[in-house]
């Protein structure tokens, strides 16, 4: 069907499609949840917020299931090494993700507004959290994270979750909050009644304008003070899954790759392309503002993808045991089996996403929530 090199590749990009996939889809719901103080001024408008994200933010999370399915079936190095070693910063975020749905469930069990308020912090607190931590990992992948692997391939981890903010690590988590407040307020200028939406479009403007700002930063950060890895030597492409058997330079430029693959520019281009188009759309016509911000999240994941390629996980020990595309994968009949399913699965819930978008459309107001609540 496909050679190895070719299932590695699919699989690299599948891994980053549904990496953006979540990012999309369950960022803006972050997004909306971590501004819900500040668009919202009063109990009755934070409802209004949460009702727009409340029928659909258990379904986004699929994406994050599906993502850390295809890093265990299909990078199983790679699933072991950071979810063994960033343990802490991974526990932090599952812990966040458990605190959101106590809080959707519990906000309004009682009707007291000191009650509504400790869930709105929470909920908000939970995707800051998620925002932020998610960044500083991308940021720490070009940094190179701690590990490396002795002759049985048994990995060692020396370092704790403060070693992972380091300055450019915790720019690239701003990225990622800045980023993702703006596709949250595009989403709320969407889908929350007009008064809410007028804010949500002045924060959707400052945060996109902190995104470019920051991303460009980052960019240049990364091509003038992070020593990039690259591969000494010839590459084997269809090779075992075996790190140990390369040798890596370090030193030179992550920005190689965009050298040898023009194309690759398309990515960072898209994700300031699409923040110009947020400026321009966010206020006039709001579901193009939406599509702009996603394509904004989807160029940015890319262009951090591309400028890693072929590494999946750099290590700043031993270089050499650093995970690639092709040499840190499952089998060639693991990967295989698992693009029949992928290519039978994805489509059934993309549909299905849409249609449950589709029946969800149209904005929430302030007179639906009064009339469905009673008041307040």
């Amino acid at each position: 069907m496909f050679d190895y090199e070719s299932l590695r590749v699919i699989w690299w990009a599948l891994l980053g499609t549904l990496l953006i996939g979540f990012a999309i889809m369950d960022g803006f719901d972050f997004g909306v949840a971590a501004l819900l103080k500040l668009l919202g001024r009063d109990n009755e408008e934070r409802q209004v917020l949460l009702e727009g994200i409340e029928p659909t933010w258990e379904g986004n999370q699929v994406w994050f299931i599906l993502a850390g399915g295809a890093a265990f079936a299909a990078w199983p190095m790679l699933y072991a090494v950071s979810f063994s070693g960033m343990y802490f910063a991974i526990a932090l975020v599952l812990l966040a993700l458990i605190l959101r749905p106590v809080g959707f469930n519990f906000r309004g069990k009682i009707h007291d507004p000191r009650w509504a308020s400790l869930w709105d912090w929470v909920l908000s607190g939970s995707g800051l959290v998620v925002m932020l931590v998610a960044g500083v990992a991308f940021g720490n992948l070009f940094l190179g994270l701690p590990f490396r692997f002795d002759g049985d391939l048994r990995m060692s981890w020396q370092g704790s979750f403060f070693d992972l903010l380091h300055p450019f690590a915790l720019l690239c988590g701003l990225v990622s909050l800045a980023m993702l407040l703006a596709h949250g307020s595009c989403f709320a200028a969407m889908k929350a009644d007009h008064a809410i939406a007028a804010r949500a479009v002045v924060v959707g403007r400052w945060t996109t304008l902190l995104f470019a700002v920051l991303y460009v930063l980052a960019g240049v950060w990364l091509a003038w003070g992070i020593p990039g890895h690259a591969i000494a030597g010839p590459v084997v492409t269809d090779g075992p899954a075996n790190p140990l058997f390369k040798q890596v330079a370090v030193g030179g430029s992550w920005f190689a790759g965009y050298m040898q693959y023009p194309w690759f520019w398309l990515a960072p281009l898209l994700a300031l392309a699409s923040a110009v188009g947020v400026q321009a759309l966010i206020g006039r016509r709001s579901l193009a503002g939406f599509i702009a911000s996603s394509l904004m999240v989807g160029g940015t994941i890319a262009s951090a993808g591309f400028a890693l390629f072929p590494f999946l996980l750099p290590s700043s020990l031993d270089p050499r045991s650093g995970l690639t595309v092709w040499d840190a994968s499952s089998s060639r009949g693991t990967l295989q089996l698992m693009l029949l399913a992928t290519a039978v699965l994805l489509p059934i819930v993309m549909l299905y996403t849409g249609w449950v978008y589709r029946v969800m459309r149209g904005r929430v107001t302030l007179e639906q929530v009064r009339k469905a609540h009673g008041g307040y």
